[in-house]
């Protein structure tokens, strides 16, 4: 039988519960177990996919298509294992399921209520996604309080009943905030979350403590007795969130877990990979400065797992990265959008991620434009790999009228278009191209060389496609189409070959980046734009 390690969160959201899973589940993965986990997000909506990026961030998507929360990039990048739609849990999820069954006759006449058919078809999906598996970390989205998380409060509170106290333990992740006017640390907060927690009938085992300052030994105590729990753990800010893993390590949250789990604690956990990491973040011997150009740059999250595999490249290559946001709307046709456009010369890269709508798209073909013409590196990802070959098509075969059919319907030249059997797809995310496809690269190209492969695998979330009508034409004035879905003849990768490094790619590569290996286009581009800072300097 699996266990289970269930993650709440108190006094305010945003704590960084995903990080503290994740955190766990590397320490434990490290220590010979085989890890997974589990999102649960309290929304009604189905799953992430058709949720605003300024809301709530970026959506994640798994080998199998699932659009889930950005924590489970988060849960992937920390315990290096691919996760699936069964990974992730929501309340509409839940609901869909239980009425359907409703629907085809299943409850046999019953009154149909949140207890227990809405918490028995959460603790079902619970065990579904711990088979195979020795320890399964859940985590619960939201805090404690929240009417719409109560089901799962109620469902985790009954595991321990189903599989056995033995077989779980309870994490609950809280704050200290430091209150400048009293210059001190305060445990309130805390103490009414774990009350909370406890009315609902739920008696964590472990208090995690965000703080921004260090608790001391007394303050601890002064926890422990106030909420009855043994093991108290601070989790202060961190200059990097790789980091987390050896702080929580240092201070025995692991070896807590396994013996309130009655597991074997076993050898000690050889973090010397994640060490390097963080060494080589605290301590870069340079520094690169990457522009990355977007629609959603407001929001700090919209953009999550590309920021985060910059960084991932950038600690390979041992430097320190500097990206700055820049929305793309400023770098339109308008009166100051000339002075915008001359500060990316400021830059030592350009990306250019994904996204939706017609807004920025003129910023981001400048911006492509821009990164062309002065051998800037380019990194285009998604909607910026069609934005490289709209531009292209524009600027270098004359064709000024080339767009996407998603942003203009009735241009005379759709470079990206929707595919036929696609048009006829109803349903949100019904039209879309998502989870992993294939792709075989051309040898001797920019992406065979980074890939160091002639066949991968890559993430997908988007409708429109390359336009294979015109690829014949811009592959005569120089594009190269150096990726290829074979089994449906797409376009996956183009890039120019007489450039540093000008590179698109339709799939979502930063889903599979990792702290301890970089993904290979980005690397590559990182690589390529430090070698672009040290030309400048001469």
């Amino acid at each position: 039988m699996s266990k289970f390690v269930f993650v709440t969160g108190g006094v305010v959201s945003s704590l960084g519960k995903g990080i503290t899973s994740g955190s766990l589940g590397t320490l434990l993965k490290k220590r010979g177990f085989d890890i997974s986990i589990l999102k649960i997000d309290p929304y009604l909506n189905v799953d992430a996919g058709t949720m605003n990026p300024f809301q709530h961030g970026e959506v994640f998507v798994t080998d199998d298509g699932a659009e889930t929360d950005l924590d489970l990039g988060h849960y992937e990048r920390f315990i290096d294992e691919t996760l699936s739609e069964r990974n992730s849990i929501t309340t509409g999820k839940i609901y869909s399921s239980v009425i359907k069954r409703e629907r085809r006759g299943d409850y046999l006449g019953d009154t149909v209520q949140v207890i227990p058919h809405i918490t028995n078809d959460i603790q079902e999906k619970i065990i579904q996604a711990s088979e195979g598996h020795d320890i399964l970390i859940v985590e619960i989205g939201g805090t404690v309080g929240d009417i719409e998380g109560q089901p799962f409060l109620e469902a985790i509170r009954q595991m321990a009943f189903r599989v056995g106290r033995e077989n779980v333990a309870y994490c609950h992740v809280t704050l200290i905030p430091w209150l400048e006017a009293a210059k001190e640390l305060k445990t309130k907060p805390t103490q009414h979350s774990v009350q909370e927690l406890r009315r609902i009938g739920i008696l964590p085992d472990v208090l995690v403590c965000r703080t921004s300052r260090p608790m001391d030994d007394s303050m601890k105590s002064k926890i422990s007795l106030f909420c009855d729990v043994q093991a108290v753990i601070e989790c202060r800010d961190q200059n990097t969130i790789y980091n987390v893993p050896i702080s929580l390590h240092e201070q025995g949250l692991d070896e807590m877990i396994l013996k309130f789990l009655n597991l074997p604690v076993g050898t000690e956990p050889d973090l010397s990979d994640w060490q390097r990491v963080v060494d080589a973040y605290t301590l870069p011997e340079d520094e690169v400065n990457i522009a990355l150009v977007g629609k959603y740059v407001a929001h700090k999250d919209a953009y999550l797992s590309v920021v985060e595999a910059l960084h991932h490249a950038a600690i390979a290559r041992n430097v320190r990265i500097n990206i700055h946001s820049i929305e793309s709307e400023l770098l339109e046709k308008n009166s100051d959008s000339s002075s915008s456009l001359e500060k990316l010369r400021e830059f030592d890269g350009i990306l250019i991620p994904g996204g939706f709508g017609s807004r920025g798209i003129e910023g981001m073909i400048r911006a492509a434009k821009f990164a062309r013409e002065n051998s800037v590196p380019l990194l285009g990802i998604c909607l910026g790999m069609q934005v490289i070959a709209i531009e292209f098509a524009r600027d270098v075969c004359g064709l000024t009228d080339a767009h996407s059919t998603e942003f203009d319907p009735d241009t005379p030249n759709p470079v990206i278009d929707i595919m036929e059997e696609q048009k006829n797809l109803s349903g949100m995310g019904g039209s879309m191209r998502l989870g992993a496809y294939p792709c075989d690269l051309l040898e001797e190209t920019i992406a065979a060389r980074a890939y160091g492969e002639l066949h991968i695998s890559e993430r997908h979330r988007h409708r429109y496609e390359f336009n294979n009508a015109y690829k014949s034409r811009l592959e005569k004035a120089g594009l190269v189409c150096s990726g290829i879905c074979t089994e449906r003849n797409l376009v996956e990768i183009v890039e120019l070959q007489n450039h540093p490094w000008y590179v698109g790619a339709q799939f979502h590569a930063e889903l599979k980046s990792r702290p301890i290996r970089p993904h290979p286009l980005f690397d590559g581009f990182i690589n390529a734009a430090v070698e672009f800072m040290r030309s400048k300097r001469g």
